[in-house]
């Protein structure tokens, strides 16, 4: 009986050691449990290495006097931490052993954590090296500017995915080919989307607006420009409304980008009474251009015209033209250098005696009708009743 159970012990000792040999894959599970332990203290010495290596790094290129390196070291600490972890699953990886099907897979996992850790630092890397971009503006606009930089995010994006593809094994020519080929497929049935993406290059290659401009589209929006996209451009209205354009209809339709005009134009036609002398007249006409003349919030240089003239005798008016323009352009300010030009055209105006018209019309008559003599009416035919006899009355 004893034999028996010990035979039984031996037995299932040899099974569990089968076990342990051959583990997952016919790989020993001691093999695995060490393989894990060494990615587990990759992951804890992860943190370690930021402290030491990224925190030295981050000390050299605080002592420089460019903002770009800082800049640099704190978009690159991400990814950086997660090198001791791709290290660790390499290490890992060599530690046991496989062969065949799986170590062609973990060869190809090991590559494509590097070739995700390389791609994904130098997509961080844009947003520092868009100030060194930023230069540009003085030959390009800044929308074009921001689609050079997208463009570059869309094309490390692309070439990351690309090449961890081909570390699988799957090549990309073929598939840019039938991307080619589904591609005149789709542009037969998105000639708008095209038709966008090239206006909104014509518009950002003429300048036409840049985000922050006040523009104006006729029939169809005004408003503030805040981005503009591959196929439309976001308008925002003054009342805060965002309006979504087209990029067609900005560069096919004409449009007032009023944040280019250098003056501010004030255009007003003012009436006073016919009643007005015309000395008068000359002293209001003085009176305004002095103002405009000796304040600096107008500019009467010969760079704009300025014209204040006794212009026509209207209706109800003797009209007095004030054609002037404004050194700003912003309208907030173009609104209160308009109140006080109204106040002091109204007091000039009542200084020299003289009042604002308002639409009437006078009626002359030449001559009366001539006298005709009354005609006489009786009473009864004036509605009168005559009285009756008094015998009558008597009688009742």
């Amino acid at each position: 009986m004893m034999e028996k159970l010990r035979e039984m012990i031996e037995q299932f000792w040899l099974l569990v050691v089968d076990v342990w040999e051959k583990g997952l894959l016919e790989t020993s599970l001691g093999r695995i449990f060490v393989a894990l332990g060494i990615v587990l203290v990759a992951v804890l010495v992860r943190g370690l290495f930021v402290r030491i290596v990224i925190g030295r790094l981050k000390g050299l290129a605080g002592r420089t006097r460019t903002r770009l390196d800082d800049e640099a070291m704190a978009v690159l600490e991400r990814p950086m931490a997660f090198i001791p972890v791709v290290v660790g699953v390499y290490f890992a990886v060599d530690y046991l052993g496989l062969s065949g099907g799986l170590k062609l897979f973990a060869d190809r996992l090991v590559r494509s954590l590097i070739v995700w850790v390389i791609f994904w630092a130098f997509r961080n890397l844009v947003p520092p090296l868009s100030l060194v971009l930023r230069q540009l503006e003085k030959y390009f606009t800044a929308s074009m500017v921001d689609w050079l930089i997208k463009a570059i995010n869309v094309a490390l994006m692309f070439i990351g995915a690309a090449t961890i593809l081909e570390v699988w094994g799957i090549r990309i020519g073929p598939i840019i080919a039938g991307l080619g080929l589904f591609g005149v497929a789709v542009a037969l049935g998105a000639q708008d989307l095209f038709k966008n993406l090239i206006a909104g290059m014509l518009i950002i290659a003429e300048k036409r607006f840049n985000p922050g401009d006040w523009i104006k589209v006729g029939g169809e929006v005004e408003g503030t420009v805040e981005t503009i996209g591959f196929r439309s451009t976001l308008i925002r209205q003054f009342d805060k409304a965002p309006v979504y354009v087209p990029n067609a209809k900005l560069s096919d339709n004409s449009l007032i980008n009023y944040s280019r005009m250098s003056h501010r134009r004030i255009y007003w036609v003012i009436g006073v009474e016919y009643r007005t002398t015309v000395d008068q007249l000359r002293t209001i006409r003085d009176g305004i251009e002095d103002y405009l003349r000796r304040t600096d919030a107008f500019d009467t240089t010969p760079a704009v015209p300025t014209f204040v003239r006794i212009d026509r005798f209207s209706d109800s008016s003797i009209d007095i033209m004030v054609y002037c323009f404004t050194r700003t352009t912003a309208w907030g300010e173009w609104l209160a250098i308009k109140e006080a030009l109204a106040c002091e055209i109204k007091r000039i105006v009542e200084t020299a005696g003289a009042a604002f018209a308002f639409p009437s019309q006078s009626i002359y008559v030449e001559t009366l009708p001539p006298e005709t003599p009354e005609v006489f009416v009786p009473e009864n035919e004036r509605g009168l009743s005559t009285p009756p006899p008094k015998d009558v009355g008597a009688a009742r």
